[in-house]
Order: structure tokens, then sequence, then C-alpha cells
């Protein structure tokens, strides 16, 4: 049996079960009985932590990350430190990695899922970045696909720690070293750029069913993201969209200097794909690889037909046979013919000049007159992008046009009462004197809206993840308390489900905290009969959740007893339990009452339960309130009798009282 499995680590987290074991650490399900909440604790495996400066750095990293906080990224909850043992809690997940999740869709997923998984992805890495936290070691493996379907990204930084305790490239580094950056591989310096590398990667996989490079060992692996092309992905799947198949090869771009510059620059592509997925960003795919860079291409001689200036697609690509070596010619030669080259370039260039200043002089001459635009010719105004409030009382231009708002159509481009098109367009010619001339415009309604989900009931992580993918805002949430509503789940949302929202359009959430509880004061209940305590304690908000008849000296029926002082604030409901007398007992030798004081645990548990014997006849078991810190209650015996005190059945205390004293 695993030995930290039933132990409890630092009087807190109780280790119930491994979930997981990897190079660096073994992962436990562990539950937190101060927060009560299963968690996930990753221990440092003893090896390593017997290296000082590794486990300096595990603790930095570990605590850099734990600023994170984003819904697409596993939290991390504790750091802890001790002579022996080195731990994060963490999030605990219910899900499987994206790696499992591909095995069981047969290895590829559709473009949808995958567009769905990698905009989560990169989200997750933007807001690492902008914390100046990089990854290092993006692949499925530490991707988790929850049951919801969103994407949490797991142990950031764990990969720069890794670099302190392997520094070759071994079979333990295979699993990941199919998604290092070219620049991780060469061992050089990297930035953000390398996670949006290995981004590319995992999205070539989710999309091909296959890794881009592939080999015998992780050293012919990372030689192939250094020197190699991959092959396209629509060679591999032709259905694949080719903008996506575009994005994929800009983020896998082993030129640093091609790739996407940070994520939120992957991310407006991705954004822009998936509300048009037939757009092409016509990136020039040929020059994403290569270590040098790309050269500008030799002037080329032109014929006729090419002086028209058309665009036109590059040949194909074919194998040709290697040209036959050049003769080395002696340098003079080479000087003749440049001097040679140098007279054929001057004559046109002569002529040239020549041409042009014909050309100007015949134009100011004779053709400049047939060409001047009639004085009663006019060109129609530019009216695009200004504000039709604006436009309307502009008197140069209603002078001569008159301007006709014909509909408003909402625009992603144009702010609100912005003129999106006009007919005629701008620059057409009209001829004036024959009555005012109308211009139709349209006018922007604003961004296109849609309308708001309901996310009232969510737990805040769903609620966010699901606002974000309709490109929503969150606000910081307000923390109220609620009856009905679940602690950490959506109360409700301003705009309310239904309402209308456009892209960039701020949520604000109300998340609850949990039944509100009232605070009472206890009174006294003890010297007076059980029925009379039992009104107070109801006229207070209490309840009287046991009595316990003793024999004693106070007239029988008296209260003699109450597990909570008087004057005590207390949550309302909470139960008091009370002791009455029986009278004094008829036995010999003569029974005495003691009170007895008890001092309760201050190890994080809300309640405990107390039981105390005195010579082995149980007097006392009743769950308590820790806060109360010490309660009283009375025994009765004679002469020296032993008492104990159990808490939740662990015997707590231990000592002789003399009842005759």
């Amino acid at each position: 049996m695993n030995q930290y499995i039933g132990k409890i680590l630092d009087n807190r987290y109780e280790i119930l079960d491994v979930i997981g074991v990897g190079g660096m650490a073994v992962v436990y399900k562990a539950y937190c009985h101060r927060l009560h909440r299963f968690v996930a604790i990753k221990i440092l495996k003893r090896d390593l932590a017997a290296d000082a400066e590794f486990r300096r750095r595990f603790h930095e990293e570990a605590q850099a990350v734990a600023m994170l906080s984003h819904p697409n990224i596993v939290s991390v909850y504790d750091v802890s430190k001790g002579d022996d043992l080195d731990y994060i809690v963490m999030e605990l997940i219910d899900g499987i990695t994206l790696k499992q999740y591909m095995q069981k869709k047969q290895g590829r997923l559709n473009w949808r899922e995958s567009l769905y998984f990698i905009t989560q992805i990169v989200r997750a890495l933007g807001h690492a970045h902008s914390r100046g936290i990089i990854h290092r070691d993006i692949k499925p493996q530490n991707i988790m696909v929850l049951r919801d379907g969103s994407v949490k990204v797991a142990d950031f930084g764990i990969a720069r720690i890794m670099s302190a305790a392997q520094t070759t490239l071994t079979q333990e580094a295979l699993g990941s070293v199919h998604y290092i950056s070219p620049e991780q591989a060469r061992g050089s310096h990297i930035d953000a750029r390398a996670d949006i590398y290995s981004a590319g990667v995992v999205l070539y996989e989710m999309l091909t069913g296959r890794l881009p490079f592939d080999g015998d060992s992780p050293v012919s692996v990372a030689i192939q993201h250094i020197n190699a092309k991959p092959i396209a992905p629509r060679e591999i799947l032709p259905d694949i969209p080719v903008g996506l198949e575009e994005i994929t090869m800009k983020a896998m771009a082993s030129r640093i200097d091609q790739r996407y510059m940070n994520a939120e620059a992957m991310l407006r592509d991705l954004e822009e794909f998936r509300k048009n997925p037939q757009v092409e960003f016509h990136y020039n795919l040929a020059s994403f690889h290569g270590n040098q860079p790309v050269p500008d291409e030799p002037t080329q001689t032109m014929d006729s037909a090419s002086s028209l200036n058309r665009r036109q697609r590059p040949p194909a690509r074919t194998r040709t046979a290697p040209p036959p070596p050049r003769r080395r010619r002696p340098p003079e030669e080479d000087y003749e013919e440049d001097k040679d080259q140098k007279r054929k370039l001057i004559i046109p260039i002569v002529v040239v000049v020549f041409l042009v200043g014909v050309g100007i002089f015949l134009w100011v001459t004779f053709f400049s007159d047939m060409f001047r635009q009639d004085e009663n010719t006019l060109r129609v105004p530019n009216l695009l992008g200004q504000n039709i409030s604006d436009v309307l009382q502009d008197g140069d231009v209603l002078e001569h046009f008159n301007v006709v708002e014909q509909s408003r159509q909402a625009s992603d481009e144009y702010e609100e009462g912005q003129i999106i098109s006009q007919d005629p367009v701008a620059g057409t010619e009209v001829t004036a004197g024959e009555g005012t001339i109308t211009i139709n415009v349209v006018v922007s309604s604003g961004q296109d809206t849609v309308e708001m989900i309901n996310v009232v009931g969510d737990t805040y992580e769903t609620a966010v993840t699901r606002l974000q993918q309709m490109d929503l805002k969150v606000d910081t949430p307000t923390r109220e308390a609620s009856d009905e509503v679940e602690e950490g789940h959506v109360i409700s949302s301003d705009p309310a489900a239904g309402e209308q929202v456009s892209p960039g359009d701020t949520v604000k959430l109300v998340i609850s905290s949990g039944p509100e509880t009232k605070k009472v004061t206890v009174p006294t209940l003890t010297g007076t009969t059980l029925e009379n305590a039992r009104q107070i304690a109801e006229s207070a908000g209490l309840t009287i959740s046991s009595v316990t008849e003793v024999n004693s000296n106070y007239p029988a029926g008296q209260v003699i007893y109450q597990s909570i002082a008087a004057n005590t604030e207390v949550d309302e409901g909470t139960g008091i339990i009370l002791q009455v007398s029986l009278g004094p007992a008829s036995t010999d030798p003569p029974v005495h009452t003691k009170t007895i004081s008890v001092t309760l645990p201050d190890d994080g548990r809300d309640s405990v339960t107390v039981r105390i014997t005195v010579d082995g006849e149980e007097v006392y078991n009743t769950p308590v309130n820790t806060a109360q810190g010490t309660i009283y209650t009375s025994v009765q015996g004679s002469g020296t009798a032993e008492v104990c005190i159990y808490f939740d059945g662990v015997l707590a205390e231990q000592y002789n009282l003399n009842f005759d004293q």
C-alpha cells in the first residue's frame, strides 16, 4: 500500500488514493477537511526532493502559477514545504486528458471540435503569458477535457522545473519532444512563442490524427522540428478548411519571426475563422520554414505579355536535374561583360526619360483641356464612417446633395450611427443644376446582437467559459447569501437571460455564498424547569437537542447544566444539550457533583463529538461546535474516579478526579 494513503498532511489534507504518476511527482486524490472539498495533491518524489536547488525552483514556480486565475487553467490552491515533504494542492478535475479524448475518437477530431478546443487552450496561454509565465510543455497529455466539454490546461511551469533534473533528450522526453518548438530543440532562449508553436502542433494532431514529425528517438524528432517542413494538413485530409490550415501552419512556423507574435494574435485569427469558416488569410506558407530570412526575389526580364502586371500562380514544383558546373572565367572576361551590360542599360533609360518628357509636353499643351471637368459636374463625396447626424448638418454637403437614410444594419466595423454604405458611391460624377441630387445611405445600428444565455444555476467556472465562447467579458463577481442557490453557483446575471448583447459586452454575475446565517444570543436556561427552558430556547431561535437526567443535590426537575454558556453568540437554530436533576441519589457512600471543563481542539474542525466517561461509564456523548472553545459539564461520583475525554472517538485526556474534596 502507498505510504501516504490514509495520512493527513498539515492536519488538513487527507490522502485518499493515487490518481497519477509522473516523472517528477505522484498525484493523489485528497480531502480538505478545512474547506470540505476534494482536491488533487502533487507530492514531489523523494529523489528530487533531496536536491535543494530543485526544491527551490519547484516552490518558486508553484507559487507563481498559483497567481493564475482563469477558467481554462487548472487552479493551484496551496503550496507546502516541509523538512521531508514538498507538495502542491490543486483543483481536482473530473475529466480525462485531451490525449485520452482523442484516442476515444479514433485519433482525430472534426475541425469544429478542434477549433473549440484550441480556442480555449490559446485563451489559457494568453492569460498566463500576460503574467510572465510560459508553459514550455503544451501537449495533449497536459490538457484536461471536462465533462461539460470545457478545457483546462495543467502543469504550468513544470517543464521549467524539470529542466533542472533532465539535461538531455531521453526516451522519457519522447512524449514532449513531439510538441517542442525548434528553439527548445536547439536549447536556445525561448519566449511565449514556444507555447504558440506547441499549440499549433496540438491543433495539427487534432485535425489530422497524426503528428507532424515522428522518429525512432527523441533526438531524431527534435532535429525534424528544426530542419523539416511538415506535410500541410489539407494534403492529409482535403476537407480541412483552408483558413484553419493556415492558422495551424502559421502557429507551427519554424521561423519564429513568421509565427504568431502572441496568443492574442492567434486568437484573433481563430475568432475570425469561427465567424466565417470560408475565410482565407493568404499567408505565405513557404516562408514559415527555414533557418535563414527569405531573400528578395531576383529581378526578372519581362516580355510584353508580362507587362500587364498580372499576379500569376507560381509554377508547380518539379524535380529537375542539377545544372552542369560552370567554367570559371578569368577576371578580364567578367570586366568586359560588366561594361557591355552597363551600356545596354543606359540606352533604354535615356529613351524612357525622353519619351516621358515628350508626354508631359503634349499633355500640358494639347490634351489637358479635353479632360477638364465641366463646371456643372460634381463628384459625390465620401460619407463612409461619418456620423449621420453630422452629415445632415453639413452645409457643404447639403448645398448640392440630399442625404436620405434608407435603413440601419448591424456592423462590427462601424460604430452605431456611422454610415456604412452609400449610393451613388463616392467619386461618382453627377451634373449639378438639375435639382438636388439624392445620396441614399445605410447607417450602422452597432454590433450584431444575440440573446444572452441563461447561466443561473451554473458554477462560476462554467458560466465564465460559456460567456467567453460568446465573446463576452465577465466582470469581477459579486457574492450574496442565498438559501435557494448552492454556494459557488450563479444567482443572477446582468444582462439577464434573453436580453440582447454584443460581442465585447461585459457581464456582471452574482455568485451564491451559501445560506445566510443569523446570529442569536444564548439565554440562561439553568435554574428553571425543563418546560420553561424549552420555551426560552425556542423564543431565542434555538432548539434543545437532548436532555439527560442526573442525580444531584439540586431539586428534582431543575435544569442544572446547558452545553452552551449564556450570552454566547451562535447561529440561529443551534441545538443545546441540557441536564436535569433527579435529586440526591440514595447511595452509600454519598454522591458528589463536580463541574469539569473541556478545552475543544483548534485544528480546523468546525465541530467535534465529545465523549466523557467516569470510571468507564459514559456520562456525556454529543457533537459540539468548536467555536465555543471550552465547554463545561457536571459529573457525579464518590471517592476518586478516572475521567477520560475523547474527541471523535480518539482519547484526548485522562486523569483522576476526587469527588470527596
